[in-house]
């Protein structure tokens, strides 16, 4: 996932918020040079650092694709080597995206719509630092994509450079992220609310079913979509977590 205007845009917002925090003091986040600035350098530098290895990572050749088999692959992430679906991708980009999207609905609440720009830096802190962590361990783990084991892969996928980048599962980890990170915040500012069941529920929910479609997909092996939403689930509940005591 190319995301170099979205980390300019989360360097942009810890400034802006940064400077302007003391016109509202929240009640939940608190942003501070310290640990904010660096945050974001982090997200930012995992990126650009994954954009140059990327640019160095060379395609499968078709004869290395033709060698391979499937027994080769442990036995728990075998059964998705014979998965192929471009509906299921396409599902997954679907729900991907609204994920992404979702956090907007949190400004329907007028607590957390008057510290927006502390939402915002969260939300920008959160998508940068974990698709760096995943961007980075795609690129240096190079694990082939399942699909390139199935014959009934067109093959033109199988000789793109993204064919090497199964580890883990990127959709799996943003979409976690998102999700945790939502319902992370709603908790938050609405500790009561008989609505929590539900919230934490579905941020559960959704990534489990994005990781079943890149499955389904042939894009991943279970490991991978278990790790992505591992990984994306932990992102999502503390970067909020953090601004809550830190303070």
């Amino acid at each position: 996932m190319k995301i170099l205007p979205l980390l300019l845009i989360c360097l942009a917002l810890n400034f802006y918020s940064l400077k302007a925090q003391n016109s509202f003091v929240s009640p939940t986040y608190a942003l501070t040079y310290k640990f904010d600035v660096p945050l974001a350098t982090a997200g930012l530098g995992l990126n650009f650092a994954y954009f140059l290895l990327d640019k160095k990572s060379e395609p499968l050749q078709p004869s290395f694709i033709a060698s391979l088999d499937r027994m080769q692959i442990n036995a728990f992430d075998r059964s998705a080597a014979y998965n192929w679906s471009r509906p299921a991708a396409l599902g997954s980009d679907v729900v991907m995206y609204g994920a992404i999207a979702a956090p907007s609905l949190l400004f329907l609440d007028k607590n957390i719509r008057k510290d927006y720009g502390k939402v915002g830096v969260i939300w920008a802190q959160t998508m940068a630092l974990n698709t760096g962590l995943t961007n980075i361990t795609k690129v240096l783990v190079k694990r082939t994509r399942p699909y390139v084991y199935n014959p009934n892969t067109p093959e033109h996928y199988k000789l793109e450079r993204d064919a090497r980048y199964s580890f883990f599962s990127g959709h799996t980890s943003v979409t976690a992220s998102m999700s945790f990170m939502t319902a992370k915040i709603f908790s938050d500012y609405n500790p009561g609310s008989k609505a929590l069941p539900y919230v934490w529920t579905t941020a559960a929910i959704v990534p489990a079913t994005v990781a079943f479609l890149r499955w389904r997909a042939g894009k991943h092996y279970a490991s991978d979509v278990i790790v992505g939403y591992l990984t994306g689930a932990a992102v999502g509940f503390l970067v909020p977590h953090l601004h809550k005591i830190i303070r």
